[in-house]
């Protein structure tokens, strides 16, 4: 487990669910190869689906951008190895 070694770069998510989220991707990177960005973005979302309910979105990689608006109190953006996650619940 790697939760201790996650940058975060921005959030707005209360601390508890910070942790959820590093812990998530920790995980997620003992159960799937590295190089495998959707099967790691699928295990987040699918946990966070599974805890907070539906909506959530995850992109995980080394290069991306992106623009979305998110619902407040809902916004991760942190590295941990060589990836950044990005975990949101978007707004309708």
């Amino acid at each position: 487990m790697l939760e201790g070694k996650a940058l975060v770069k921005e959030t707005d998510m209360p601390p508890k669910m910070q942790i959820h989220a590093m812990a998530s991707a920790s995980q997620a990177l003992d159960l799937h190869d590295v190089s495998d960005c959707i099967s790691i973005a699928a295990h987040i979302k699918k946990e966070f689906d599974r805890v907070y309910g539906n909506g959530w979105q995850c992109v995980v990689g080394s290069n991306f951008g992106c623009y979305f608006t998110h619902s407040s109190g809902k916004f991760i953006y942190f590295a941990l190895e060589t990836l950044n996650f990005l975990i949101f619940k978007g707004t309708s």
